[in-house]
């Protein structure tokens, strides 16, 4: 039976400093405030399904340190399975964010233990992937490793999510292998080839022409999320804007991690991708609202309670 959502990907120890700018070179900026937080995209895209009660279970490395101790210890918080997370001599990976008061986030990435995962971590967690639902996958581990649990979750019988973020070379076998392929505005002109924001330019529309441009090049339904403005759904070659829900953000770390993991929760309850993506907004404009990743991000209750409220 395919009860469950397995991730494979990374945990981060993120350091968020709240900034009125982004510093220029040479200056030195005072934060207005400071956070700690449990992070990295793997670790958030799981915490939100779990969040929203999906039997989920995470496969990748911390430290031996503290930071690594509670990240798993916050993963458990949220009934994020943790028996496929391995200690490793490395220091857990970290992120440091800076926050600006106009919402946006520019992020350093420590790479630790996150890039201590090999294949044989993921050969452990085949008797997950062999009744998982959907597998989900970003870009924070080794791509080679990367690569080879896609395939293995592929051969398994798993949906394939890949999150291409940061974006980086991915073959075109793998690309091939995902059923579902989730970029933002950057990470689409990367495999594109071209920009579709900047100025001058008609961001929507440039948007819906590049999901089915991926969707044709690859096969895969395609996401590209356009931040503020919303996103733009492939599904089976038709392309659909969905505008984002208007909220006063306060900042927007682990947003787009809480999309998927509110896209993962929602094709397991049988909805259509494109009706996935419309609850999965939802839970973005929760977890913006609030200080952090996996803290700030909504229960199901409370997403439901949001679109309630948002729809009267």
């Amino acid at each position: 039976m395919r009860d469950k959502i397995v991730v494979i990907g990374s945990l981060n120890y993120d350091i968020i400093l709240k900034l009125p700018h982004f510093p220029k070179t040479g200056e030195n900026v005072l934060a207005n405030e400071a956070a700690f937080s449990a992070g990295g995209k793997g670790a958030n895209q799981a915490v939100q399904a779990a969040k929203l009660g999906v039997p989920t279970y995470m496969v990748g490395c911390v430290g031996k340190d503290s930071h690594g101790d509670e990240l798993i210890a916050s993963a458990k918080k949220y009934n994020l399975n943790t028996d496929h997370i391995r200690r490793v001599d490395e220091v857990t990976g970290m992120g440091v964010v800076n926050a600006i008061e106009d919402g946006s986030v520019f992020a350093g990435i420590v790479k630790g233990a996150n890039f201590a995962m090999t294949k044989e971590d993921v050969d452990h967690a085949e008797d997950l992937l062999q009744t998982a639902s959907i597998a989900i996958f970003q870009m924070e581990i080794p791509q080679d490793v990367n690569e080879y649990a896609i395939h293995k979750a592929k051969k398994c019988g798993a949906k394939v999510l890949l999150n291409a973020a940061p974006a980086a070379p991915v073959s075109e076998d793998t690309l091939k292998e995902v059923d579902i392929l989730v970029v933002n505005e950057v990470e689409a002109g990367f495999y594109l080839g071209r920009d579709i924001v900047g100025e001058g330019m008609d961001t929507k529309a440039e948007g819906l022409a590049g999901a089915r441009e991926l969707h044709e090049k690859y096969g895969c339904n395609v996401i590209i999320t356009l931040g503020s403005l919303g996103s733009v759904v492939c599904e089976g070659g038709e392309s659909i804007f969905l505008p984002s829900k208007k909220v006063k953000a306060i900042e927007t770390t682990g947003a787009g991690d809480s999309f998927i993991g509110g896209v993962a929760y929602s094709l397991m309850q049988g909805m259509s991708l494109n009706a996935a993506c419309e609850f999965a907004t939802c839970c973005s404009a929760i977890t913006v609202c609030r200080l952090g990743a996996q803290d700030s991000m909504g229960t199901l209750e409370e997403v439901k309670a949001f679109i309630q409220d948002y729809t009267e």
